[in-house]
C-alpha cells in the first residue's frame, strides 16, 4: 500500500511512476540504475503496511477521495481513476521460459563437467583424422556417451523438477471475479477489475474482498483473515477505529480475504499491486533464491576434479614434451588425462539417488518439489514454524472448565478418548445445556458414521469446540435442540461481547429459560447469584476472587475463556410470548453464573517428541506466529519450543517480583518477542536476540516480519527451513533455504511457494524428512567415494602408457564399461544404506567446513583404494603378459611396435617374433583381466 509517497498515505500506481531515464547515458549505467531501483523497492515491500486511512473520519474519507458515502462516484469519474490507474490486479513478473529451464537442467552443475569432457573428445577425435589415417574412434564413441549421460540425466531432472513456479497465478486464482459497487447512487456488479480507488463498495456472507476497503457501515460483518494473517478464528469488522496497526483494526477489510457473515459498506482505498495482498504477491515473485547446499557442493566437487584433471594433465603435456613427444601427441595425451579423470557415471548416480530419497520421503508424508531439497532438509540448522495447524491440531477444542469452584481438564488428544470429570454434578448439567443451546454451530450432514471429533461444523471454531465437547461429553445436541426450541437471539457482536438465546422450556416449571455466554468479565457484571452444586447464592467477594483466580489461570495458558449464565424467566413470560430483542422486552439482569469453559488449538500429540529430537539434533525450533503472544507462549512451553525450566525476561520479573526493566534479558534463555517490538529493531538488535536467545518466539507477525526473521537467521549462517500455510508465508516460503508448506491446509500460494509439502500437515514428519537429508548426504559422500576409486586405476595405465612407452593396459571402450556399467550399480545401491545410530543426535553439517567431497575423502579415494585397485590390475597385466612371453622389463619403450600394424618382427623376451595377428587378440584380450581385477579390489 503505497510504495512511495508522503508517509501515513496510501499511494495509487499514478503517483508513483517508474522514472523515466533521458536518452544518452550508456546501457550499463541504465541497467545499475534499474538493479538500484528493484532494490529499493524490495527493501520498501519489506517494510511494514504504512497507511492512515483508518484512523480518518467519514468526513475526512469522504475529501480524501473526494467520493459522496452514500452515492459513490459517478460513472464518468470511475471512469477517469481506471484509465489514470489500470485495472484491480495483481502484475505478473516477467517467467522463465521453459526451455531456459531446460538448457539450466542439461548445462548446469555436474553436467557441464561431462560437456567439456564430450567436447575435449570430439576435439581429441577430430586432431587424430586430420593427422592420422588410421587412427581409432574411441574418442568418438567416448564423447558420444558423456553427451548422451548428460542428455538423459538433463531430461530425467527437468521431469522431476517441471513445475514452474506459478505463484502469480495461485494469487490470482484467489482474486474475486465479481463485484457489487455504488456509482450514482446505483447498485451495480461489475468485473472486480474495474473497480477503481474512492468506489463504494457493499459486501456480504460468502463474498471476497474485491480491494483494500475503510469501511463505513456494518451489520455483523465478520471476515476469515486467515490467508492473510494466520489467525484462525473469523474478525469481527465495525466501522471504528480500534488500533493504530492497519493489519489488527477493525475498520479494514483487505483484498481477497473472505466475508464469512454479515454485511458491510466501504470506500476501496487501494487497488491491484497497492493492495497488501498485491505488496506481499509482489515481494514473493521478487525474491532471490540463494543456491542450495547440494548445489554448492557439487559446485565445489567440480572445481576440485577440474583442479586435480587440469594439474595432471598440464603435469603430464610438459613431462610428454620432456621425453620427446611431438606437440600433436602431447596435446592428445593431455585431453586423455583430463577426461580420464571425469567421472562419467556419477551425474547419474546423484541424480538416481536423490530421486530414490524423494520417494522414500513422499511415502513418509513429505512431497519433494526439487530434488536438490531433499538434501537441503538433512542440512537445516534451523526450523522457523508456524503455529497453527503445525504444531497444533488446527481446530478449537475445549481444555478446560470452570464450575463448582474447581477447574477441570477436558481432554485435548487427538483422539479425545474423554477425561473423567465431575460429569455427576448438576452444575455441569446446567453448563452443558447453557453451551449446548446458546450456540450457533452445528455438524454438516451426512456425517453420523465419522467419529465426533472429526465431523465438520458450520459456525465459527469457538461454537464448533462447544458444540463437540458437548455432543461427547453430555448428549445428543440435536435432541437438545428440539426439545428445548430457540425463541429469541442477540448473537454476538464487538461491543456487547454476548450471545445471548431464549429457548422454550418442554420439560421444566418455568415456560423460557435465558442463556447467555461470553466475555467472561461481561458475563459476571449481568450476575447477581451463582450455582454450586447444583443451589443457587448470592454472589459474594470469595466468589468474584475465585472467579478472577480461575480466569487468569485459565487465560495465563494462552486459552480462549468464556463465561456461561442463565436465568429461568418469570410464568408471564409464557409460551407465545413474542420477544423483542431490539427493544428488549424481557428481564437480562439478575442472571445465575454457572461456570467458565476454556478453549485452545492444542498442540498436536507427535510435536513434543519431534521438537525434543530437533534439540538433540542440533536444530534451533522458532516459533513465528500471528497469534497473541501467551497463547504462542502456552504452546510453545506444551510442545518444548520453551522447554520446562527455561524463563523469559517477564517470568524471571514475576519470580523476583519486580519490573521487566530490572532484568537483564540477556540472562533469560527464552524470549517472547511481540510484532510491534519487532517493527522498531534494527537488523543488529535481531541478530543480538537471535544470538543470545536458544528458545525464541515470535507472535503478532506480519508477512514482511516473518521474512525478514529467516534473512536474519541465514545472516547467522543457519541453513533455514520454513513452515507455513497462508498466503502470509509465502515470502518467507520462498526467501527460506528450504520452505515447507500444509499439505491439506496450505493455501496454493504456499504450495507453489515452497520446495516440499507435508501431506499430513505434522511438524513430526519434518523430522522424518532431516532424518532422511541427513542420510542421503552421508549416502551420497559412500557413493562418490566409491565412484571416485575407479579414477587412478583409470589414469595409471594412461600415464604409464605415456612415461613408459608400454603397451596400453586399459582402452576408452573398457573405462566406460567400468564407469557406466559395474561403478554404477553398486554407487546406486549405497542410497539404500540405513542410518548410522547417530545421525539424529551430531549437530548440523557446517557447509562451509563439512563438504561433500573433502580433501580426506579425495585423499582416500585416489591415494589409499584407488592405488590398491591399480596395482591389482597391473598385476593381472603383467602376469598374463609374462605367461604369454612379455617379461615386465621388456615391456618399456615397445609401445610404437607394438601398435604399428604393419610391424610384424615384434621380439618377446624368448626371442619369439609376434606379428599383427598375434599380437591383436592379446590387445583386445588384456583390458578384461585388468576390469575384474580392479572391480574385485574395491571396497565392499
Amino acid at each position: 500500500m503505497g510504495r512511495g509517497g508522503k508517509k501515513g498515505t496510501v499511494t495509487p500506481r499514478e503517483l508513483n511512476p517508474s522514472p523515466r531515464l533521458k536518452r544518452g547515458p550508456k546501457m550499463g549505467k541504465r541497467r545499475k540504475m534499474k538493479r538500484k531501483k528493484k532494490k529499493t523497492d524490495m527493501e520498501e515491500l519489506k517494510k511494514e503496511v504504512v497507511l492512515d486511512d483508518h484512523k480518518l473520519t467519514l468526513e475526512e474519507l469522504s475529501t480524501k477521495y473526494s467520493v459522496d458515502l452514500m452515492m459513490g462516484l459517478s460513472p464518468e469519474r470511475a471512469q477517469e481513476i481506471l484509465k489514470k490507474n489500470g485495472p484491480n490486479a495483481l502484475t505478473p513478473p516477467p517467467t522463465t521460459p521453459e526451455w531456459v529451464k531446460f538448457c539450466r537442467q542439461l548445462f548446469g552443475g555436474f553436467s557441464i563437467l561431462l560437456w567439456i569432457g564430450a567436447i575435449l573428445c570430439f576435439l581429441a577425435y577430430g586432431i587424430q583424422v586430420h593427422y592420422k589415417e588410421d587412427s581409432t574412434k574411441d574418442n568418438l564413441y567416448l564423447g558420444m556417451v558423456l553427451a548422451i549421460v548428460v542428455m538423459i540425466t538433463g531430461c530425467f531432472s527437468y521431469y522431476q523438477e517441471a513445475k514452474s513456479s506459478k505463484i502469480m497465478e495461485s494469487f490470482r486464482n484467489m482474486v474475486p471475479q465479481q463485484a457489487l459497487v455504488i456509482r450514482a447512487g446505483e447498485k451495480m456488479q461489475i468485473n472486480v477489475e474495474d473497480v477503481v480507488v474512492g468506489d463504494l463498495v457493499e459486501v456480504k456472507g460468502g463474498d471476497r474482498i474485491p480491494a483494500d476497503l475503510r469501511l463505513i457501515s456494518t451489520q455483523g460483518c465478520k471476515v476469515d483473515n486467515s490467508s492473510l494473517t494466520g489467525e484462525s478464528e473469523p474478525q469481527t469488522r465495525s466501522p471504528d477505529f480500534t488500533h493504530e496497526n492497519p493489519l489488527e483494526t477493525r475498520n479494514i477489510c483487505f483484498f481477497s480475504t473472505n466475508c464469512v457473515e454479515g454485511t458491510a459498506r466501504g470506500i476501496v482505498i487501494a487497488t491491484g499491486d497497492s493492495t497488501v495482498m498485491g505488496r506481499i504477491a509482489t515481494l514473493t515473485s521478487g525474491l532471490v533464491v540463494g543456491k542450495t547446499p547440494i548445489a554448492a557442493e557439487i559446485e565445489h566437487f567440480i572445481q576440485l576434479i577440474t583442479g586435480v584433471a587440469g594439474f595432471l594433465g598440464v603435469s603430464f603435456f610438459v613431462l610428454s614434451l620432456i621425453l620427446g613427444y611431438g606437440w600433436l601427441e602431447a596435446v592428445i595425451f593431455l585431453i586423455g588425462i583430463i577426461v580420464a579423470n571425469v567421472p562419467e557415471g556419477l551425474l547419474a548416480t546423484v541424480t538416481v539417488c536423490l530421486t530414490l530419497t524423494a520417494k522414500r520421503m513422499s511415502r513418509k508424508n513429505c512431497l519433494v518439489k526439487n530434488l536438490e531439497a531433499v538434501e537441503t532438509l538433512g542440512s537445516t540448522s534451523t526450523i522457523c514454524s508456524d503455529k497453527t495447524g503445525t504444531l497444533t491440531q488446527n481446530r478449537m477444542t475445549v481444555a478446560h472448565m470452570w464450575f463448582d469452584k474447581t477447574i477441570y481438564e477436558a481432554d485435548t488428544s487427538e483422539e479425545q478418548t474423554g477425561k473423567t470429570f465431575a460429569k455427576g454434578s448438576t452444575t455441569w448439567f446446567i453448563l452443558a445445556r447453557i453451551a449446548a443451546l446458546c450456540n450457533r454451530a452445528d455438524f454438516k450432514p451426512n456425517q453420523e458414521t465419522l467419529p465426533i471429533a472429526k465431523r465438520a461444523t458450520t459456525g465459527d471454531a469457538s461454537e464448533s469446540a462447544l458444540l463437540k465437547f458437548m455432543e461427547q461429553s453430555y448428549s445428543s445436541v440435536k435432541e437438545m435442540r428440539e426439545q428445548n426450541p430457540k425463541v429469541a437471539e442477540i448473537p454476538f457482536n464487538s461491543t456487547n461481547k454476548y450471545q445471548m438465546s431464549i429457548h422454550l422450556q418442554e420439560d421444566g416449571s418455568q415456560a423460557h429459560v435465558l442463556m447467555m455466554k461470553g466475555a467472561p468479565e461481561r458475563i459476571l457484571e449481568f450476575c447477581s447469584t451463582y450455582l454450586l452444586k447444583g443451589k443457587e447464592y448470592p454472589m459474594d467477594d470469595e466468589m468474584k476472587k475465585n472467579f478472577q483466580n480461575a480466569y487468569l489461570e485459565l487465560g495465563g495458558l494462552g486459552e480462549r475463556v468464556l463465561g456461561f449464565c442463565f436465568l429461568n424467566l418469570p410464568s408471564t413470560f409464557s409460551k407465545g410470548f413474542r420477544f423483542n430483542t431490539d427493544e428488549i422486552n424481557f428481564p437480562m439482569e439478575n442472571l445465575c453464573f454457572v461456570g467458565l469453559i476454556s478453549m485452545i488449538d492444542p498442540p498436536r500429540a507427535a510435536v513434543p517428541d519431534a521438537v525434543g529430537k530437533c534439540r538433540s539434533a542440533g536444530i534451533k525450533v522458532i516459533m513465528v506466529t500471528g497469534d497473541h503472544p501467551i497463547t504462542a507462549k502456552a504452546i510453545a512451553k506444551g510442545v518444548g519450543i520453551i522447554s520446562e525450566g527455561n524463563e523469559t525476561a517477564e517470568d524471571m520479573a514475576a519470580r523476583l517480583q519486580v519490573p521487566v526493566s530490572q532484568t537483564n534479558p540477556r540472562e533469560a534463555k527464552a524470549i517472547v518477542v511481540h510484532g510491534s517490538d519487532l517493527k522498531d529493531m534494527t537488523s543488529e538488535q535481531l541478530d543480538e536476540i537471535l544470538k543470545n536467545h536458544t528458545e525464541i518466539v515470535f507472535a503478532r507477525t506480519s508477512p514482511q516480519q516473518k521474512l525478514i526473521i529467516v534473512e536474519g537467521c541465514q545472516r547467522q549462517g543457519a541453513v533455514v527451513a520454513v513452515t507455513g500455510d497462508g498466503v502470509n508465508d509465502s515470502p518467507a516460503l520462498k526467501k527460506a533455504d528450504i520452505g515447507i508448506a500444509m499439505g491439506i491446509s496450505g493455501s496454493d500460494v504456499s504450495k507453489q511457494a515452497a520446495d516440499m509439502i507435508l501431506l499430513d500437515d505434522n511438524f513430526a514428519s519434518i523430522v522424518t524428512g532431516v532424518e532422511e537429508g541427513r542420510l542421503i548426504f552421508d549416502n551420497l559422500k559412500k557413493s562418490i567415494a566409491y565412484t571416485l576409486t575407479s579414477n587412478i586405476p583409470e589414469i595409471t595405465p594412461f600415464l604409464l602408457f605415456i612415461i613408459l612407452s608400454i603397451p596400453l593396459p586399459l582402452g576408452t571402450i573398457t573405462i566406460l564399461c567400468i564407469d557406466l556399467g559395474t561403478d554404477m550399480v553398486p554407487a546406486i545401491s549405497l542410497a539404500y544404506e540405513s542410518a548410522e545410530s547417530d545421525i539424529m543426535k551430531r549437530a548440523p553439517r557446517n557447509p562451509k567446513n563439512d563438504n561433500l567431497v573433502n580433501n580426506r575423502l579425495i585423499g582416500m579415494a585416489y591415494g589409499q583404494i584407488g592405488m590398491i585397485q591399480a596395482l591389482a590390475g597391473f598385476f593381472t597385466y603383467f602376469v598374463i603378459l609374462a605367461e604369454n612371453g612379455f617379461k615386465p622389463i621388456d615391456l618399456l619403450g615397445i609401445r610404437l611396435n607394438w601398435e604399428d600394424r604393419f610391424f610384424n618382427d615384434l621380439e618377446d623376451s624368448y626371442g619369439q617374433q609376434w606379428g599383427a595377428s598375434l599380437e591383436g587378440p592379446l590387445r583386445w584380450f588384456l583390458p578384461g583381466p585388468f576390469l575384474l581385477h580392479l572391480d574385485a579390489s574395491k571396497p565392499s
